[in-house]
């Protein structure tokens, strides 16, 4: 059996599982596990390993299997977790992406309030051509993960006459991008608040990023003069980063909330070659 917990920040879902359980099999647990209709359904796990200097680090897979650098909503999640079983209230995890401090500021019942930072946001404006769309201004972004900003006009957050789901699956997977990229639709609303919708690489359209957010908000500091603290406000709800200078780390405050906590079990069904898993 493998124990699992689930957490959310701002509806962006993620299973947290020991490291030890993976068994090698990390992406074959994530495309089976994150099944929206067949299993639990999440966005992605976060595999957890507590290393005998005391460490943590954390590797996170994404729904359709593939690896990714970190997760700010992820790391968080996690944070929140550790906050209730063993009560940490600071916390350092290590990701591919580098090491993220997550700090508890609040709490009231499986939700906690958390600051994390981020590491320094690299920002660089860039136009960037997609076939059968053209030219589509906006930045590439990095805090640790791969990010395109485009920054929209209309209500709906579409763009080049497309969804934002549309466009964002385009750019997502588009071979300018090595490793594919997350991407942001920005609405700078105010000198102190934006809007965004994010299209995931790995996953698809989410409710909410921690990274979207900060790449979302630090480009629209670095680029369209916004205050240096920002509202970002996603379909899941609002979170808020600052940054004091371009050079300097961005810290991210948002909520995360313990779910539950459940039991999967080995079948001999295979999933790309390794067990399977399901949940009774």
């Amino acid at each position: 059996m493998i124990d699992f917990v689930k957490a959310h920040a701002c509806g962006n879902d993620f299973l947290i599982l020991d490291e030890a359980l993976a068994g090698g099999a990390h992406a074959a647990l994530a495309q089976r596990l994150c099944s929206r209709n067949t299993s639990v359904g999440a966005d992605g796990i976060e595999f957890l390993e507590r290393r005998s200097n005391g460490e943590f680090y954390l590797r996170l897979f994404n729904a359709d299997g593939s690896e990714a650098e970190l997760s700010g909503n992820g790391t968080r999640c996690v944070a929140a977790w550790l906050a209730e079983s063993e009560g940490l209230k600071q916390v350092a995890l290590g990701t591919l992406g580098g090491v993220r401090s997550c700090r508890v500021i609040g709490r009231e019942g499986a939700s906690y309030l958390i600051e994390s930072e981020m590491g320094v946001p690299q920002v660089e404006a860039r136009t960037i051509e997609i076939p059968g769309v053209g030219a589509v201004a906006g930045a590439v972004v990095n805090v640790g993960n791969p990010h395109f900003v485009l920054f929209v006009e209309r209500e709906d957050f579409g763009a080049h006459g497309l969804s934002w789901q549309e466009l964002g699956a385009k750019i997502a997977t588009s071979p300018l991008f090595a490793h594919g990229t997350n991407v942001e639709f920005v609405q700078v609303r105010s000198a102190t608040e934006i809007a965004f919708r994010i299209y995931e690489r790995g996953c698809g359209p989410t409710t909410s990023s921690g990274t979207g957010t900060c790449a979302s908000t630090s480009a629209s500091m670095a680029l369209r003069g916004t205050a240096r603290e920002l509202k970002a406000i996603a379909e899941g709800g609002a979170q808020r980063t600052v940054w004091p200078t371009n050079d300097a780390v961005m810290r991210l405050t948002g909520p995360a909330e313990i779910v539950c906590q459940g039991k999967a079990f080995q079948v001999n069904a295979a999933v790309a070659g390794k067990p399977a898993v399901v949940l009774f």
